[in-house]
């Protein structure tokens, strides 16, 4: 016998508090909750990561869409924030090597370009930039705890000084500075196994509150929805470009407009 949708639904949820039990800091659907709404903890890995103890942020948006140029292939940052001094920051979590290419961290870097900067600003308006990519595995294979990346001027060796900086953070280093210790956090399932009071304490929300578990199951239902909508909308810019369906029923069966409809193609 088929399966009901409220028994697909049911099966779905249950699924997702399995998943809910095994996530981590590390886990990007996880992190993602972690920092909605919560700039004390976005501060605290910054200041540990940037080594910048005064630190001050101000904002920070989760899964931040950035796409200001038609055609160009869109981001959705993972954590992006902003200090005191409007210097701006995307924090990302990389589990697999193939998602923290350089060409990915320089085109995220070029985004942030692209998003701070309105017509007739002068280039000088730019504000500093730090794409951080906390990897799952040591990317470089150096056993460092960091990997901070400038550019600078080849023939003296002095920094370039474009404001821009892209910071790899190793998640398997555990060494005994700030950095060890949080990448043993991001490590964890567990509230309880965790250093920081801030992380053990929204970690602790979001799998032990009922509210928190809603908030985390949510994020999952979102994301399954998410993905269901993009094969839709693939499917349909097949049919069109095989000239099968026109544009304008497309855009209307994925409830866009045509100009929306023809910037995913």
């Amino acid at each position: 016998m088929a399966e009901t949708l409220e028994e697909r639904k049911k099966r779905h949820h249950q699924e997702d508090l399995q998943r809910l039990r095994g996530f981590r800091p590390i886990d990007d659907t996880f992190m993602r909750c972690l920092f909605r709404n919560n700039v004390p903890l976005a501060e605290m890995v910054l200041r540990i990561i940037t080594g910048k103890k005064d630190l001050q942020l101000v904002s920070c948006e989760t899964q931040a869409d950035l796409k200001r140029v038609t055609g160009a292939k869109s981001i959705l940052l993972d954590a992006y924030g902003t200090d005191s001094m409007g210097k701006k920051y995307d924090i990302e979590v990389q589990r697999a090597d193939i998602g923290a290419d350089p060409h990915r961290a320089r085109y995220h870097s070029s985004m942030m370009d692209i998003e701070n900067l309105d017509a007739g600003e002068d280039f000088s308006s730019l504000p500093d930039t730090y794409v951080i990519f906390i990897t799952e595995n040591d990317y470089f294979g150096e056993n460092q705890p960091l990997y901070p990346v400038q550019n600078i001027i080849t023939t003296t060796g002095k920094p370039f000084n474009d404001g821009t900086h892209i910071i790899y953070v190793n998640g398997e280093y555990r060494g005994d500075s700030d950095v060890g210790k949080l990448m043993h956090d991001f490590n964890c399932t567990q509230a309880n196994d965790m250093i920081f009071p801030l992380m053990a304490e929204k970690t602790r929300y979001l799998k032990e509150n009922p509210k928190g578990v809603s908030e985390v199951c949510k994020q999952m239902e979102d994301l399954r929805n998410e993905s269901i909508l993009e094969g839709k909308i693939l499917t349909l810019i097949d049919l069109v470009q095989d000239g099968t369906l026109d544009i304008e029923i497309a855009a209307a069966k994925a409830n866009m407009t045509v100009d929306e409809f023809k910037e995913t193609m």
